[in-house]
């Protein structure tokens, strides 16, 4: 067993069973929430949202709250992405939405006065760096205006940057202005995958970033790559990975391509026969795995790599890891308020989704209302389930003890059912079960989705209906 580089802490490295991968692997959600977005609903709206809050302040709520800002505008369109984007170089766009955004950041801040404390914000898109640096200043001092952040050192603050549109200035500016943990997509480094994509990203403006980053005294850089794109091959996989590892990111996300053309138009722009072959692309899963192993990276979970001091890390090790809309946290239990198009909130019992078309987001808002057009009213049975899914998906154990002093079910009665598909990935070697755990082995890890999807009722309920379109991506 290789040893992490703080000598107190083995690293157990997860095992790669292709065959076992080629049985399994199916199409499945992220849970990235419990029950999936696919479950919300129109009858849920604004007032539905103003009744969860009011509950919050009568139970005075005083728990640190999550912030995300959702920034649509990209400059040029991925074709691989299947993000919520509105492409334009037209930049009076972006200034129009700020305005309403400020809006809706004002009425939040109202909504939760009294226990606005922030420890954790995310800007994603689309580009965040799309806005210009004042641009940026102007809507933090907002930001700031209606919610009370928690230093820096406690604080996480991170934003997705786009390399091509950033300059070594502008990432000691976001420094400046308070974040410290920042994202980066590089997807591929070699240039036939990035013609293919049309992402063209040269190297050396990665490498800059990711240098200006660290001079900055940014706490955390993290790179997302994807795997299964067009073009793409065992050797530029290596080939980037090789560079990736030398640049020393604290963070890799490894990410499965979802060719889902019929849901993402810009997909249609990819030829399909330039897409490897599932052989091809289990080696190169294969090879990330390795690769990242023996670069000393702990596997967090899904497609999440770390370094072993790493925060994500930690708290896997100290089972305080979380997992929300924006992926792993260290910040369980947090209220998520979501500002912007499309962008989901969870608070209290229900998730709540906001327009995803500036139309109807503008036009909510100019009627004097939070742009929330559908969401979710969780039951105990959801909250149940959904934390035994982030249990296993954070920790890849869950007590049944605990879980039965928590809530007044018998466990081997409430999931008789579920028990018995259990058995099943047990005997194929993915988990072990008995009176007290469930715990999921090296083996079973990269199919911790395939051990959630046995708790979803949502998913077992709609799988008896008749067939719709592929709405998940695979599995692995």
């Amino acid at each position: 067993m290789s040893l992490s580089p703080i000598p107190i802490h083995p690293v157990q490295h997860v095992e790669f069973d292709a065959g076992l991968i080629r049985r399994l692997s199916q199409s499945g959600p992220r849970y990235t929430s419990y029950p999936t977005a696919d479950r919300f609903s129109e009858s849920f709206g604004y007032r539905d949202y103003l009744q969860t809050v009011t509950q919050l302040h009568a139970r005075g709520a005083r728990s640190p709250l999550s912030l995300y800002i959702h920034i649509p505008f990209c400059d040029t369109v991925c074709y691989y992405c299947g993000c919520n984007k509105i492409v334009t170089k037209n930049r009076d766009k972006a200034a129009v939405y700020l305005g309403y955004l400020k809006r809706e950041i004002e009425m939040q801040g109202k909504l939760f006065a009294g226990f606005n404390h922030i420890e954790q914000l995310h800007f994603g898109g689309g580009t965040p760096t799309y806005l210009a640096d004042v641009q940026m200043d102007d809507l933090l001092q907002h930001i700031r205006r209606w919610f009370r952040f928690a230093d820096d050192e406690q604080g996480e603050y991170s934003i997705e940057v786009d390399p091509r549109s950033v300059t070594p200035e502008r990432i000691h500016a976001l420094r400046r202005q308070g974040f410290n943990r920042i994202s980066l997509g590089v997807q591929d480094f070699d240039a036939d995958v990035q013609q293919a994509v049309n992402r063209i990203q040269p190297e050396e403006k990665t490498l800059a970033t990711i240098r200006a980053a660290r001079e900055a005294g940014f706490r955390s850089v993290s790179i997302d790559l994807i795997y299964g794109l067009p073009k793409q091959t065992v050797m530029t996989i290596n080939q980037t990975l090789s560079k990736v590892i030398e640049a020393n990111p604290d963070r890799i996300a490894v990410y499965h391509y979802a060719h889902l053309p019929h849901l993402f138009k810009p997909q249609r722009r990819i030829s399909e026969q330039d897409l490897p072959g599932s052989d091809a692309k289990l080696d190169m899963l294969s090879l990330c795995i390795r690769r990242l192993n023996e670069a000393g990276y702990v596997y967090i979970g899904m497609d999440h790599f770390a370094k072993p001091e790493d925060e994500l890390a930690v708290a896997q090790r100290q089972g305080r890891l979380h997992r929300n809309f924006q992926g792993y946290s260290t910040h369980a239990e947090a209220d998520l308020i979501a500002c912007g198009v499309s962008a989901i909130s969870s608070v209290g019992m229900c998730y709540s989704q906001n327009a995803k078309t500036l139309e109807e987001y503008y036009d909510r808002l100019d009627q004097g209302e939070l742009p929330v057009v559908r969401g979710y009213q969780l039951t105990m049975d959801d909250v149940l389930r959904r934390f035994i899914i982030q249990m296993l998906m954070c920790n890849f154990e869950l007590s049944i003890r605990s879980l039965e002093q928590a809530y007044p079910i018998t466990f081997s009665a409430y999931f008789a059912t579920e028990l018995e598909q259990l058995e099943e990935l047990q005997q194929m070697g993915l988990l072990t079960i008995d009176d007290e755990w469930i715990e999921v082995g090296m083996k079973g890890r990269l199919l911790i989705r395939n051990v959630c999807m046995v708790f979803d009722r949502h998913l077992q309920q709609a799988r008896r209906l008749p067939s719709e379109p592929l709405r998940y991506s695979r599995t692995v």
